[in-house]
């Protein structure tokens, strides 16, 4: 019964969340507060805590390059399907359509499911997908469609156009001037992210056989406890309800997309992965998970409005807990 109750309550947490805001006890950007605490303090604190408590094997790092290109591929084929398309919807569908929520989402429906184990491989599988989810298709989106960082596609006076205007440099300085920004801009991006570097960290560490010493974590077992409160509080404050049938058509097409991908890159992970059943059990639940929080961030700082995004997120969460349910049964892990 906690397989299933587990998600329900984080479903239930998102529509408290929207409920508080609709009924003034939040205020329209309160949600705010809690993505900078998110971002920065408790879901790397919630890593940490994973890392610390639980013995993760290097070998486990071919999850990690598997969630990665489950979570490049659909970005690059959703800007080549969408090439006539406006920049504002495509900008929305690459952030949203692609990654996955498994910090906030899938550690505690796999801990439900498989006990406290179960949380390694899933963030094994969290590493390769951070690598975009946290920084790499903020990245990719903004350099395909050439988005200025820093400023919403409002701001920039987007049009109708697939791609913002851009012209390619010609002389050997203006070059050199636009690739040191490439790399800066990357660097920002990838660096800048708090969960991304904390990652990277515990990587090192495992490399390396450097156990966490115990106290720290018990300093990160408050932030891990607090990390899906926090989030999908966040999600429920920030999402709103689509205000136009082009809004629904766009949430449906994110939907569209990520479907079929997640049931394809499940498959995959079942009968692809080189491991035991109960790890390969877990990478199957991990590709069924939601969107993931850093696309309401992203697609916040693009389009300047993450309401839409906010509910893609919880249609997608309720899509993704009756797949879990279905692949746990299925499995038999």
């Amino acid at each position: 019964m906690s397989a299933i109750l587990t998600p329900v309550g984080l479903l239930l947490i998102i529509l408290a969340g929207y409920l508080f805001r609709r009924f003034g006890l939040f205020g329209q950007k309160d949600y705010r507060v809690l993505q900078t605490a998110e971002f920065n303090i408790v879901l790397p604190g919630a890593i940490v805590y994973s890392f610390a408590t639980n013995p993760h094997d290097i070998s486990l790092l071919w999850i990690s390059l598997f969630a990665f290109f489950c979570s490049f591929i659909p970005v690059v084929c959703i800007f080549i399907a969408t090439r006539k398309r406006n920049v504002t919807d495509r900008a929305f569908l690459m952030l949203n359509g692609a990654g996955f929520n498994l910090g906030c989402f899938c550690f505690p429906v796999v801990q439900s499911f498989w006990g406290a184990g179960a949380v390694v491989p899933a963030a094994m599988f969290d590493i390769g997908n951070c690598i975009m989810v946290a920084a790499g298709t903020n990245v990719l989106t903004q350099q395909l469609l050439h988005i200025q960082p820093g400023k919403t596609l409002a701001e920039q006076h987007a049009g109708s156009a697939p791609t913002l205007p851009y012209e390619k440099p010609k002389d050997r300085d203006a070059k050199r001037l636009a690739r040191h920004a490439l790399v800066r801009t990357i660097a920002k991006s990838f660096f800048g992210s708090v969960p991304f570097d904390t990652y990277l960290l515990m990587i090192a560490l495992t490399i390396v056989n450097v156990k966490i010493p115990g106290w720290i974590a018990t300093l990160c077992e408050p932030l891990s406890g607090a990390n899906a409160l926090m989030s999908m509080l966040m999600v429920g404050m920030l999402m709103d309800l689509p205000q136009s049938k082009h809004d629904v058509r766009e949430v449906l097409a994110v939907v569209a997309w990520r479907l079929p991908f997640s049931i394809v890159f499940a498959l995959a992970a079942w009968f692809l992965l080189p491991f035991s059943a109960s790890i390969r059990a877990v990478a199957v639940i991990a590709s069924l998970a939601p969107i993931a929080i850093f696309s309401t961030l992203f697609t916040d700082k693009v389009l300047g409005n993450a309401k839409l995004a906010g509910f893609s997120l919880a249609l997608t969460a309720i899509i993704a807990l009756v797949l879990m349910a279905i692949a746990h049964a299925l499995m038999g892990v």
